[in-house]
């Protein structure tokens, strides 16, 4: 299954390019930004999803365009990226990077982790957003918007999940370097880090997804993905535009109790 053509006409709106955007969270990103008016890049290594989010998106009423990467590719995000700013007429406004491995990833103490499992998941997770700020850098404006998916679970050190939670508190260290880097171009680079949040891939993960932790939180609810998309939508925005280098910790006030 192809990508869509890349359309010759140039366009004012803002574009966002978000990867991991197939379904779950990366989905509601997707038709988050477009309800706000943006044109939507979509990409994500799963033809069959990526096409379904673009034809989701479209039915909102704004452009979108969709494509596939591998995020630990040096060539897929460089063609990802020269395509996408194609769509958005020579530039991409915002980046999220939001591709990760998060389900599949086992579960188990330090001693026991497979080290090419380790490796696996350092590639997408942390290699990848490096890859595509990397090859999105071009195309950024004066003004772009970088916006980095880390984890609560940086700040809780959830057990025998080391490689996971490493990989995420590398997004945090990545997003401070990138923000210094790219803000000499009025760039800013921002991370948003996710509690337990009722995805697909969270409730895949345990039978009882939808009470898990709230008991622990300050806020008594679960997290649902439009809470993380608001937090997006935020950071991209012109309210965000002194923020940079910050993480952005949303997870209904459970790291303080």
């Amino acid at each position: 299954m192809r990508a869509d053509p890349v359309p010759d006409t140039t366009t004012s709106r803002r574009t966002v390019l978000i990867t991991g955007a197939a379904g779950g969270l990366g989905r509601v990103f997707a038709l988050g930004f477009a309800e706000r008016g943006y044109d939507v890049a979509i990409a994500d290594i799963d033809p069959v999803g990526v096409e379904e989010t673009a034809r989701l998106v479209r039915e909102t009423g704004v452009r979108a365009w969709h494509g596939l990467v591998d995020v630990t590719s040096t060539a897929s995000t460089e063609a990802l990226c020269t395509a996408a700013a194609a769509f958005g007429g020579g530039t991409i406004d915002v980046v999220l990077n939001n591709a990760a491995i998060y389900a599949t990833v086992t579960r188990s103490p330090l001693e026991k982790i497979d080290p090419d499992e380790w490796d696996r998941v350092m590639a997408v997770n942390a290699k990848g957003p490096w890859l595509m700020a990397r090859a999105a850098s071009p195309f950024l404006p004066e003004g772009g918007r970088v916006i980095n998916l880390s984890s609560a679970t940086v700040y809780s050190g959830s057990e025998q999940w080391a490689h996971y939670v490493a990989s995420k508190g590398a997004v945090i260290a990545l997003t401070r370097v990138m923000a210094k880097e790219l803000g000499r171009r009025a760039i800013t680079v921002n991370a948003i880090a996710p509690g337990f949040t009722l995805t697909e891939a969270s409730y895949g993960l345990m039978d009882d997804a939808a009470s898990y932790g709230v008991d622990r939180g300050a806020l008594r609810r679960a997290s649902q993905p439009g809470d993380v998309v608001g937090a997006a939508l935020f950071l991209a925005g012109p309210d965000a535009a002194y923020i940079s280098g910050q993480t952005l910790v949303v997870d209904g006030g459970r790291q303080f109790i």
